[in-house]
């Protein structure tokens, strides 16, 4: 049974009768009606036709699509890293649209974990100190960041390796700092673009892992890929393709899976 309560904008209240447990949803980010077209010279390009979508809480969201699909568009307005040409972006119900640079700065730092393909680390600083670097650019004291730091690493299992170089770890032990990192200012979303694709089968299943932990814990995490490996992981999936997003695959990607 479902019960839409219209009155709260950012929750969505679902009641299963299933052992008697009330299971609460809270959207984290919307996007309504929001497209992306780049103009060059006389020609429009659309990158990203205009998209509905709820991204809710305690919920992993795979966004499968082949290259240059859109999926990337969709990941980077959720990102606020880019405006939408028409239709609106919310983030912890508040309207991304309307911000300044400044304000969009402190919303992204505060809100959203970015993980990527590169892993992104500071060469000369070790696993510690990489994830450090959100807290110390918010102003945080040193000793309270590494305190923090710490915490983020042990939930990744990383705490072992705090002292390491980047370069003298996996790819996959790169990756789980680069989600500790993303995870230590402790934000309600994580946006992930291809985060297992630079990584072997094994890591590829641990770094999963270790997302569908935060997601149950209580983060939106969104994950853009066009690996149909990890559908085991996914609570939802929204496939792109031509810039068109849907909650249902393409008859192409239907034949081809």
């Amino acid at each position: 049974m479902y019960l839409l309560l219209p009155f709260l904008n950012n929750i969505v209240l679902i009641l299963f009768n299933c052992q008697n447990k009330q299971i609460y949803m809270v959207i984290a980010a919307s996007i309504k009606g929001a497209s992306k077209e780049y103009k060059t010279g006389d020609t429009v390009i659309t990158a990203l036709q205009p998209t509905t979508f709820d991204f809710m809480k305690k919920e992993l969201t795979l966004i499968i699509g082949p290259s240059g699909s859109g999926k990337t568009t969709l990941l980077s307005l959720l990102g606020c890293v880019i405006f939408p040409s028409t239709g609106e972006v919310y983030i912890n119900n508040i309207l991304a649209n309307s911000l300044s640079e400044k304000e969009l700065a402190s919303l992204r730092l505060n809100n959203i974990g970015f993980v990527f393909q590169s892993f992104n680390l500071l060469a000369p600083l070790n696993a510690l100190e990489n994830v450090m670097q959100p807290l110390r650019l918010s102003g945080i004291s040193k000793k309270e960041a590494k305190l923090k730091s710490e915490q983020a690493l042990a939930k990744v299992n990383m705490e072992s390796r705090a002292t390491s170089l980047p370069k003298n770890l996996s790819g996959g032990q790169q990756q789980r700092v680069a989600i500790a990192r993303a995870l230590v200012t402790d934000p309600s979303i994580m946006l992930c673009d291809e985060p297992t694709a630079s990584l072997d089968i094994r890591s590829v299943s641990i770094v999963m892992e270790e997302l569908k932990m935060l997601s149950d814990s209580g983060k939106a995490v969104i994950v853009v890929t066009h690996d149909l490996r990890l559908k085991q992981f996914a609570d939802r999936i929204i496939y792109v393709n031509n810039g068109v997003a849907s909650d249902k695959p393409s008859e192409d990607e239907i034949f081809h899976n």
